[in-house]
């Protein structure tokens, strides 16, 4: 009996040692926003937009929650074919960014990772290099998002940085396809994912908080099963972002939240 206890004794600290040897725990996941300026004009630019939906369907790399955002750009349109996505925003948005990165002019398809990392949208290996770099960088600011009913979204923002910060709403819609006839990719057929269909502003954090109700529109041409909501906290003026979250919108009755 004695000699059992003992090995059972042996047993326990063994496992015990084993245990020491593991981390304690997983690191979190970090949200991790990865938006992508692209333009159904632009030769260049389907490899990106294949990369981007496959980013769709995959949602995580290693311990980041990737917040996907694919704005199309104006600059294009003018080369034989319409982009339907693009707007004057999204321009406007990547010509921000030009100025804060000190680079020297916009391009596509262009990658932008937490309002600080960029690089070629094409790059598949790189693209997922920087995802990596950032989703080792915790964030100061939690998101957490809930539908209330289908119309109503529900925005809390707990921000430990100092200063006004500006809370994003993006509406993205996965699974869209464009037949292009005209332009540098006619006679393709173009696949997109985390097409940004509405970006508005909804205000400030006012002492490291915000709170908001905001009524969600869901056009008639908008295939609800395949849109989120994303929700950015972002400095107004270096462009770096804070912190994000997403949310699938919801086909019945809303039960779940998004952080």
């Amino acid at each position: 009996m004695r000699t059992r206890t003992l090995q059972l004794l042996a047993t326990v600290l063994a496992i015990i040692a084993f245990v020491g040897l593991v981390p304690a725990s997983v690191s979190a996941q970090q949200p991790v926003v990865v938006e992508l300026f692209t333009s159904e004009g632009c030769s260049s630019c389907p490899p990106a937009d294949a990369l981007l939906v496959e980013l769709t369907h995959q949602r995580v790399a290693g311990n980041a929650e990737l917040i996907l955002l694919g704005e199309h750009v104006e600059y294009w349109n003018s080369q034989g074919w319409t982009d339907r996505f693009s707007s004057s925003i999204f321009t406007q948005r990547q010509n921000d960014y030009v100025q804060q990165l000190h680079l020297a002019s916009a391009y596509t398809p262009q990658i932008v990772i937490d309002g600080h990392l960029q690089g070629v949208g094409n790059n598949a290996a790189g693209v997922r290099r920087l995802i990596a770099d950032a989703s080792s960088r915790p964030k100061p600011s939690t998101v957490s998002l809930r539908f209330l009913s289908p119309e109503k979204l529900q925005v809390n923002v707990e921000d430990s940085s100092h200063g006004r910060q500006r809370v994003l709403l993006a509406i993205t819609e996965d699974d869209l396809t464009t037949n292009v006839r005209g332009g540098e990719n006619g006679g393709r057929v173009l696949k997109h994912g985390a097409v940004v269909r509405e970006l508005k502003s909804l205000g400030s954090t006012s002492d490291g908080k915000f709170e908001t109700t905001v009524n969600f529109p869901a056009k008639f041409d908008w295939k609800k099963q395949s849109l989120r909501a994303v929700v950015v906290v972002q400095n107004p003026s270096s462009g770096l972002i804070l912190g994000a979250a997403s949310i699938p919108y919801p086909l019945e009755n809303p039960s779940a939240a998004g952080r």
